[in-house]
C-alpha cells in the first residue's frame, strides 16, 4: 500500500508554555511530526495562518492564538500494510493502547522496513494512513516492551501531541540497573546524538532538555529495580540517563556490558549472559481522552522474560 497526497486540514491553539517563541519554534514543539523546515515553507506559502491572518515564521507568540494549517501532504514513505499480531489493551473511536512486545520496531526505517508496529497498525486499521507516523504518539525502542497510545483521528492526534509536550502523558517504567542506589532521584541532563557514535545519544550540552525522575521499588545486593517516570521523552533517554550515572540498565547492548557479581552462581551467571536486551519496561500510561477529557490509566503485566530475570536475582542475589 503506498500512500497518496492528501490534504491536512488542523485547528490548534498555541499555549501558555509556548509564549515569548517565534512561531516556527512554537509550530515545532507543537508538531514534532513535521519538521521546522516544512513548517517555515508552509508559513512561508500562505498554508498557516494565526488569527485567520498569514503570519511569517519569526513572529513572536504570546499564548491564546488561533493557529489554522491547511496544507496538501506528500507521503514520501513507502509503508505496507501487514497482518502482525497485536495487543490492544484498549480501542475505542478515537484511540488505541497498545502492549508492545519486546523485539517489534515502532516505525519502518532503512534496514526495518517491514514487520514493524506501523506495518501492523495499517493492517489492524487503514485509515491510519491518512494521520502522521500513523497516528503514534509516541515511540518506544525495538528491545523495550510496554505501553503505547496512537490516535485514530486527526484531532484526538493534535490533543494527544498537544498533551505529551505539556508533560501531561504520565509513562512510568520499570527498569533493572547495575549497582545499589540508597534513594531515588531526577536526572536533569540535556541529551543529543553521540559525538562520535551515530547509533548512540550521550549526556551533551548542546543536547535537548531530558528530565527523568526514578524511584527504587527493590534492592538487591549488586542490582535495583527502579520505578521510572519520564518527564520529556528523548531517544534512548532512560537508558542514556542511567548509564550517566553509572549505574546503566542490565542487558543494554549499547549502553553497558556484561557485568557478573563477585561469586555469582551458574544460574545467575546464565540468566545474565542470555538476557540480551535492556530490561525496561513501560508499565503504566495516563492521559486524558481526547473527547471527554477523562483521565485514563493503563497498565501492562512484566514480560515473561524480565519477569524471570527479577526473580532469579530476588533469589540469587540477595542484599
Amino acid at each position: 500500500m503506498q500512500f497518496m497526497p492528501e490534504t491536512i486540514y488542523q485547528q490548534l491553539i498555541i499555549p501558555s508554555s509556548c509564549a515569548g517563541f517565534r512561531l516556527d519554534q512554537a509550530l515545532s514543539a507543537l508538531l514534532p511530526q513535521y519538521s521546522r523546515s516544512k513548517i517555515t515553507q508552509w508559513l512561508k506559502n500562505g498554508n498557516i495562518t494565526l488569527n485567520d491572518l498569514p503570519a511569517l515564521p519569526k513572529l513572536k507568540v504570546y499564548g491564546n492564538e488561533k493557529i489554522e494549517l491547511n496544507i496538501i501532504l506528500e507521503q514520501t514513505n513507502p509503508w505496507h500494510a501487514e497482518p502482525l499480531k497485536l495487543n490492544v489493551v484498549f480501542e475505542d473511536k478515537t484511540l488505541l493502547v497498545i502492549d508492545k512486545p519486546v523485539g517489534m520496531v515502532v516505525h519502518p526505517a532503512a534496514g526495518n522496513l517491514t514487520g514493524t508496529l506501523v506495518n501492523a497498525l495499517l493492517h489492524y486499521h487503514p485509515n491510519l494512513k491518512t494521520l502522521p507516523r500513523a497516528g503514534l504518539i509516541h515511540r518506544l525502542d525495538k528491545d523495550t516492551s510496554g505501553l503505547l497510545v496512537v490516535a485514530k483521528t486527526l484531532s484526538a492526534h493534535t490533543y494527544l501531541t498537544a498533551q505529551l509536550q505539556e508533560r501531561f502523558i504520565e509513562r512510568e517504567y520499570l527498569a533493572l540497573i547495575n549497582g545499589v542506589l540508597t534513594g531515588g532521584g531526577t536526572i536533569n541532563q540535556p541529551i543529543g546524538r553521540h559525538p562520535r557514535n551515530r547509533q548512540k545519544m550521550a549526556v551533551i550540552a548542546s543536547g535537548k532538555p531530558a528530565i527523568t525522575h526514578y524511584r527504587i521499588e527493590e534492592k538487591f545486593q549488586d542490582y535495583t529495580l527502579l520505578k521510572v517516570i519520564l518527564e520529556t521523552g528523548r531517544t534512548h533517554q532512560i537508558r542514556v540517563h542511567m548509564a550517566f550515572i553509572h549505574h546503566p540498565i542490565v542487558g543494554d547492548q549499547l549502553y553497558n556490558r556484561l557485568q557478573l557479581p563477585k561469586n555469582c552462581n551458574e544460574s545467575l551467571k546464565t540468566t545474565l549472559r542470555t538476557f540480551k536486551r535492556q530490561a525496561l519496561h513501560a508499565k503504566k500510561l495516563g492521559f486524558k481522552h481526547p473527547s471527554n477529557h477523562k483521565e485514563l490509566l493503563f497498565e501492562s503485566p512484566i514480560p515473561e522474560d524480565f519477569a524471570t530475570l527479577i526473580q532469579i536475582i530476588r533469589k540469587e542475589n540477595v542484599s
